[in-house]
This record gives structure tokens, C-alpha cells and sequence, in this order.
């Protein structure tokens, strides 16, 4: 349970704790040391001491008197308790006077522990012990000689060191508990300097987990968090980089899957066609010629029709054929688009009067009168989309009726227009005009031979050269367009 509370505390209160810990311990610490070694490091202080006064006492005693008064000043300075008595154990000097409590005490400690330290004195002339007494308590005595037989006794009370140690230990004790409360204080206060830039850091490693890059860490140290607080910048910058990258990688990658995807459809649906398309004149291919070849026929006018349907029918499916392989050249991107400079006016009229020939039994008129104008684009595919709107108003032309081929500027293209009379196109049917294979009069598609692929091949032509295209229903018939860049500079806007 401690463990999981420690756990979830901050770094900021996790530090502080670990400060009262240290601060704890060192003063517990020092408190056991004052009580266990103080004693006895004062008592050997002491002991040392005593043994200096009791030189001083040997350079002051004289042989036929005794300096009461240099004495005393040794009694005063080290606040001992001296005794000397001579030879025959008179008493001649006494801190504490000779008929005080303490001088009877005194003369009690000599003569019990002359014997225990005799041997001690007679080899340096002197003895250190502790004695313990009802009456004066615990003490450190000295008994020496000194000249002439005479003996002095030093003593000073233990009470003092142990009161020394003891009020020692209470005051480490009571500073150590101001250090801890100052010191947890101070280090929560001054841990902010350190928990902020690690907060900082975990959010901008939150905010980078989530894919935000914006997030940065302020940098404003050059010491370690200041270098790790760098390095997440850095690694932040980088991870926005690879993931730009990836992403660009991965649209790129599904568009390849959609390209594919739509090849494939495009596959199928272009193997459907073509087998729909070619499964009727090569039905009728195949029935002339089984005819021929079983010689039904008895007339040669008979045998000349049957070979003109399988002609007329073979010739159709070579168109198509051929029609299908310039959309598949142009939808792929192996028909290159070759820009070049031509006078577009002299193409159409060309095939203007191309055209005249095969609509004369109709009576149709066709008109084109604009001046010599100038493009920019590839000839022979502009030709193409030309020949496919011509061929197809002339399919759909009434009797009698009326195409007009002109311009008009729009914007900095010159717009191409193809106008005949006849039916408006229902406008369900207008978005799926450009669909390969579709037809909007299946019955008058078959009679003039159509295939469905003119007006597909229009739509990737002028997809290639990046320009518009499109048909719209006007009064009297209907009109198709598409736009090339113009390389004149003057004509009549739209």
C-alpha cells in the first residue's frame, strides 16, 4: 500500500519526501551519536584535563608550603574540587573546606581505592578512575604524589558531562526538526525549477502520442534537462517529418490501389463492350458467308448484297478497332501530347468539305466562315475531336437541316463550337455522353454504324491537354465545344 501511494505521488512531493527521509535519518543519526559517544568523549576530554591541572599543581607546590592562592585559581579555572594532605595524611589545602561534606567524601575515595591503585601510582606517579557515591554521585578523580610524600586529590562530577550530552542530543534534536520543515519547504519550492520542465515534457510527449507536433518544450537551461528538453524537440520535429512523409507515401499508395482498381474495372468493362459490340456484325459476318459458301444464292445481284454486308461489317469493326486503340493510347498516356502552332481554320475546312459529300442527300447545309485562326495544340488529336463532332452532327442532324462549325475567345482560349439541328438530348442522358460504349438511341447508333467511343475519345483528348470540353441543348438543336489555347491575340469574345 506505501509503495502505491509513493507511486502515484509527483516527482515535485516524491522529492520532498525523499529530503525529510535523508534529513530524518542524519538527525536520528546524530542523536544516537551524542547519546551512546558523547559521554564518552567528554569523560576523555575530561580526564585530560584534569591530568593538566594536576601539573599545574606540581609546578606550584613548593616543598615547605603550599600556594593556597595559586591553588585556588587552579580549583576556579577548571571548577575542580582539590584536596592535599601530607605524609601523614593531614589535611593542608581543601577546595571545599576541611569540615565540608565533600571533603569527608574525598578522603573516603583515597583511602578505598589507595590499594587498587597503588601499582598505577608508582609508575607515573598518579591514577585517573570514576567512582560512583550515594553522596556526590558519579565522579572523575585524580590522586597523585606530590613532592615530600604529599597527596592530592582532583575531582569533578560527572553530572555536568551527562547534562552536556544530554542538552547536546535536545538541541540536535530540535534544530534537526527546524532543518526538516525549513528544508521540505525550501526543496518543494525550489523542486519546481526541476518538475516544470519534466511536466512540460510529458505533456509534449502526451501531445506527440496523439500525433499534435505543435507542442515544443521551452529550453532555457543548457544542463541536462535542458539538452533532453532539445532532444524532444528534435525528435518531435522528426516525427512530423517521417509521419508527413508516410502519409504522402500512403495517399500515394492508394491512389496506385484505385488506379488499379479502376484499371481493372475498366479491363471488364471494356472486354464486355467490345464482345457486345463485335457480337453483331460478326454474327452477320458469319451468316453472309456460311450463305455464300452453301450457295443459297442463285442471282449475282444476291451474292453482290451478301458481300457488301460482310464488307460494310468488316469495315465497322475495324473503325471501332481503331477507335479503341487511339482511346486506349490516350486514356494510358501512351499518346503523348505534342504541342505545336497551327492554323486550326484550314484543318476544319478541310473536313468541312469532306463532310459536304456526305450530307448533300440530305439536303444539310453546312457553314463555316471564320478567319484564319491560330493555336496551340496537338494536330492530330485536335483533328480527331474535330472528326468525331462532325460525325456525329452529321448523324443527328434533321433532313434539311442546318451544322454550323465556329468560334468565339474565352478567356485566353479559343472556344470551338459545333452546332445542328435536330432533337435536344434528354438531360439525363448529357453526363453519360462521354461514357464509353454508351448510346442515347441505340437503334439510330446501330443504323449509321456508331460505336459508342467518338465522343470517350474527345474526353480523354481534351483531358491531356488539360482544357474543357462539353455539349449543351440550345434553340434548334444542340451545340458541342471544347476550348484550345489560342495563339492569336485578338477574336471575338463569347
Amino acid at each position: 500500500m506505501k509503495k502505491r501511494v509513493l507511486k502515484n505521488r509527483s516527482v515535485r512531493v516524491k522529492m520532498t519526501l525523499m529530503l525529510i527521509i535523508i534529513m530524518t535519518s542524519v538527525i536520528l543519526l546524530s542523536v544516537l551519536v551524542n547519546l551512546t559517544m558523547l559521554k564518552t568523549y567528554y569523560t576523555e576530554k575530561e580526564k585530560k584535563a584534569i591530568k593538566e591541572s594536576y601539573c599545574e599543581i606540581q609546578k606550584v607546590f613548593k616543598k615547605d608550603t603550599v600556594r593556597k592562592n595559586d591553588v585556588d585559581e587552579i580549583a576556579k579555572k577548571y571548577n575542580y574540587r582539590i584536596m592535599i594532605n601530607d605524609s601523614t595524611g593531614q589535611n593542608v589545602y581543601s577546595s571545599e573546606g576541611e569540615k565540608s561534606f565533600m571533603y569527608k567524601n574525598l578522603w573516603n575515595i583515597l583511602n578505598n581505592n589507595l590499594d587498587r591503585i597503588s601499582n598505577e601510582i608508582s609508575k607515573q606517579g598518579y591514577a585517573v578512575m570514576t567512582n560512583s557515591n550515594k553522596s556526590i554521585g558519579t565522579s572523575i578523580n585524580l590522586i597523585g604524589y606530590l613532592e615530600d610524600d604529599y597527596t592530592v586529590i582532583i575531582s569533578t562530577p560527572m553530572e555536568s558531562i551527562q547534562t552536556s550530552a544530554r542538552l547536546s542530543g535536545q538541541f540536535t534534536m530540535y534544530v534537526g526538526l527546524v532543518l526538516i520543515v525549513c528544508g521540505a519547504v525550501a526543496m518543494y519550492l525550489y523542486s519546481r525549477q526541476f518538475t516544470k520542465p519534466i511536466e512540460d515534457m510529458a505533456k509534449a510527449a502526451n501531445q506527440m502520442s496523439h500525433l499534435d507536433f505543435d507542442v515544443k518544450v521551452p529550453t532555457g537551461s543548457d544542463d541536462e534537462l535542458g539538452r533532453l528538453g532539445n532532444s524532444i524537440n528534435e525528435l518531435s520535429s522528426k516525427l512530423e517529418l517521417t509521419i508527413s512523409e508516410l502519409k504522402t507515401a500512403n495517399n500515394e499508395l492508394q491512389k496506385d490501389i484505385e488506379q488499379k482498381v479502376q484499371i481493372d474495372e475498366m479491363r471488364k468493362e471494356f472486354l464486355s463492350h467490345v464482345s457486345h459490340e463485335l457480337k453483331t456484325p460478326i454474327a452477320l459476318i458469319q451468316g453472309y458467308s456460311e450463305g455464300l459458301k452453301d450457295n443459297i444464292l442463285d442471282d449475282e445481284e444476291s451474292k453482290e448484297f451478301y458481300c457488301d454486308v460482310i464488307a460494310d461489317e468488316a469495315k465497322k469493326m475495324n473503325r471501332m478497332v481503331q477507335k479503341l486503340l487511339t482511346l486506349n493510347q490516350i486514356e494510358f498516356g501512351n499518346n503523348q501530347v505534342n504541342m505545336e502552332r497551327f492554323d486550326i481554320t484550314e484543318m476544319i475546312q478541310n473536313m468541312v468539305e469532306a463532310s459536304k459529300i456526305l450530307v448533300e442527300k440530305q439536303g444539310v447545309q453546312i457553314i463555316f466562315d471564320e478567319p484564319e485562326t491560330h493555336v496551340w495544340a496537338d494536330e492530330f488529336m485536335i483533328e480527331e475531336v474535330v472528326n468525331n463532332y462532325l460525325s456525329n452532327a452529321r448523324n443527328h442532324v434533321t433532313d434539311g437541316g442546318i451544322i454550323k462549325v465556329s468560334y468565339c475567345r474565352h478567356g485566353n482560349d479559343v472556344r470551338i463550337k459545333v452546332f445542328n439541328t435536330g432533337d435536344h438530348i434528354p438531360q439525363e442522358d448529357i453526363d453519360k455522353l462521354w461514357v464509353k460504349f454508351y448510346k442515347v438511341d441505340k437503334a439510330r447508333t446501330r443504323e449509321y454504324g456508331g460505336s459508342g467511343i467518338g465522343l470517350s475519345i474527345v474526353e480523354a483528348t481534351m483531358k491531356a491537354h488539360g482544357k474543357d470540353y462539353g455539349v449543351a441543348n440550345v434553340e434548334g438543336g444542340v451545340e458541342f465545344y471544347f476550348d484550345v489555347e489560342s495563339a492569336d491575340s485578338e477574336s471575338v469574345q463569347c
